[in-house]
């Protein structure tokens, strides 16, 4: 089970959102690289990164804070971003830049044929972001609720060459109310590559119920506030995992 610390990016800072609300953030480092640094050092095998002006822009704006991490972190562990990401040149300018995944959340669903020619073009980089609430996705930031199935387009999306899927429940994200596993699993079942689960991870007994689920496709968890608060510790958590699952 793969720990993924979470880097969100707001303003050239490191800070955390609640429930995606660009109002409601609190900043928890002046240094994104600094933090990567540290958790790297921590033992953290990939990174998440989120442009969130990017996001909610729909083009890159933290492009500076990225490439500084990339050029502190890129060349020992994977490094994996979304946000705003719109077009070919985009991805082709992070993964030049040390990238190795660029995470397609909005432009996959509203523009599927974007997402087909960047598998096309960028095969084993591109990872699907399905944010969802009550197994329905959300868009733009989780602003606007759509009537797609999670399970229909994570297929779809399956079918068009995605290396694996990030399941984030938005109605738990930044909330500590602990990981929808249910419906993650449900997702990691009905699909054959991995799904990376994401949203609401709050202590040590979430790791072990996701340790339970990782042979069902759950190859691992976006942790995000709990390990910024303190509530889990990544080191103990990381190692906990690997404990029980090799």
């Amino acid at each position: 089970m793969l720990l993924i610390p979470a880097i969100d990016l707001k303003d050239g800072h490191c800070v955390r959102l609640k429930q995606g609300d660009m109002d409601q953030s609190t900043i928890f480092s002046e240094d994104p690289a600094a933090m990567a640094r540290s958790w790297v050092d921590k033992g953290a095998r990939r990174l998440h990164l989120v442009d969130l002006n990017g996001a909610f822009a729909g083009k890159p704006k933290n492009e500076a804070a990225i490439k500084q991490i990339l050029a502190e972190v890129g060349s020992e562990i994977d490094v994996q971003l979304g946000g705003g990401i719109r077009d070919l040149d985009t991805i082709e300018r992070y993964l030049d830049a040390g990238l190795r995944y660029v995470i397609i959340g909005t432009a996959a669903v509203k523009n599927p044929g974007f997402l087909q020619d960047a598998c096309t073009a960028f095969g084993g980089h591109i990872i699907v972001g399905l944010d969802a609430k009550d197994g329905k996705v959300a868009t733009d930031g989780w602003s606007k609720m759509t009537g797609h199935e999670v399970i229909d387009l994570g297929k779809k999306f399956q079918d068009y060459g995605v290396e694996s899927i990030i399941y984030t429940d938005i109605g738990r994200d930044g909330m500590l109310t602990g990981i929808n596993i249910d419906a993650t699993v449900k997702l990691a079942q009905a699909l054959t590559i991995p799904v990376i689960a994401s949203g609401g991870l709050s202590n040590m007994a979430d790791i072990e119920k996701l340790c339970e689920v990782e042979e069902e496709g759950v190859e691992g968890v976006i942790c995000g506030r709990s390990i910024y608060s303190g509530d889990l510790d990544f080191e103990k958590a990381q190692a906990r995992a690997d404990e029980l699952n090799g």
